[in-house]
């Protein structure tokens, strides 16, 4: 308990440290508007494919449905919002949306997390897309049209902090019993069933947790772009999410802050192309993929726990 508690202040620090140099490189004058808005679209990356890398790295679930807990996210939070529009609107709509597709996907995820492989992920992405045919049909989300004029709540600190909320939480739960619950269902789920493992029960938090912070990604996406509509959650937005979890590496938290800084870096350096931009994105992408198959990290992790474990060891041979 202490060493977990040493390591997640240790990771505190970091995170403190890293925020204190981001606002001093925007003080001085390197990181200017357009660069903070990458960073924040950055951040809101993190964050939805950080869950989804719980749901298909750690508990080897292939999930396509990942836009509609999103879009739960956003509307909840943004219709909050619009009629309070405070930090507290903020968070209250933040926590109702995660609570909202939380028990959406403990609801959709008991019978379909039964299934494997393309049958789950055609499943999700059925659920995925009722979700957004209820948004486009109901008159509270104003139908086809969406939500406009949402207050601009998802500033760049709130973004960091909750970048940095989600991923201790989802790192804790990996590092934890039910983490390793979580994981050997991934490895061999008959062996785990054997071993008296609940493998639906661990599926199913793993997708729980996974549709929370997509949730929490969509509250943040609204908040900042501040117009939402049905069509803004379809099939191509889990997609594109799924493309950072590939191709930072699948079961790699580290990765995927990788792959979504240099996604976000290489599309606001192509913005200058014009009509040429997505095509240079997905030849880059092409040829990522085909150098690094396994993903720009694979299966690796950046651990404090081994810096303190080396650095330990290295003092001891010292010593000896």
């Amino acid at each position: 308990m202490k060493k977990n508690l040493k390591y997640n202040l240790t990771w505190l620090a970091i995170m403190v440290v890293g925020y204190v140099v981001i606002n001093l490189l925007e003080f001085v004058g390197v990181i200017d508007q357009f660069g903070e808005n990458t960073m924040v679209l950055i951040g809101i990356n993190i964050i939805l494919a950080t869950g989804l890398n719980l749901i298909i790295g750690f508990s080897g679930q292939f999930s396509l449905g990942h836009a509609g807990f999103m879009a739960i996210g956003a509307y909840v939070c943004a219709l909050i919002t619009s009629s309070i529009s405070t930090p507290m609107g903020m968070a209250i709509g933040m926590i109702a949306g995660a609570a909202v597709s939380a028990l959406v996907a403990l609801i959709v995820g008991i019978p379909t997390l039964r299934l494997d492989g393309d049958y789950l992920a055609i499943a999700t992405m059925g659920v995925a897309e009722i979700i957004r045919i209820i948004l486009n049909n109901l008159k509270i989300t104003n139908g086809p049209a969406g939500l406009y004029n949402i207050p601009l709540l998802a500033t760049w600190p709130v973004v960091y902090l909750m970048v940095c909320v989600t991923t201790l939480i989802i790192v804790n739960f990996i590092h934890s019993r039910d983490g390793r619950a979580v994981m050997s269902v991934r490895e061999n789920e008959i062996a785990s069933e054997s071993m008296g493992v609940n493998t639906t029960k661990w599926k199913v938090l793993a997708f729980v947790i996974g549709a929370a912070t997509a949730a929490i990604g969509g509250a943040l996406h609204a908040n900042y772009i501040q117009t939402i509509a049905p069509t803004d959650f379809g099939i191509m937005e889990s997609i594109n999410i799924l493309i950072i979890v590939v191709l930072g590496g699948i079961g790699s938290i580290t990765g995927t802050f990788v792959a979504a800084a240099v996604l976000g870096l290489l599309d606001m350096i192509l913005q200058n192309f014009g009509t040429l931009r997505m095509v240079l994105y997905s030849l880059a992408l092409i040829l990522l993929m085909v150098f690094k198959p396994s993903g720009l990290l694979g299966t690796w992790e950046f651990s404090v726990r081994n810096l303190f474990n080396r650095f330990t060891k290295s003092k001891q041979k010292g010593d000896a």
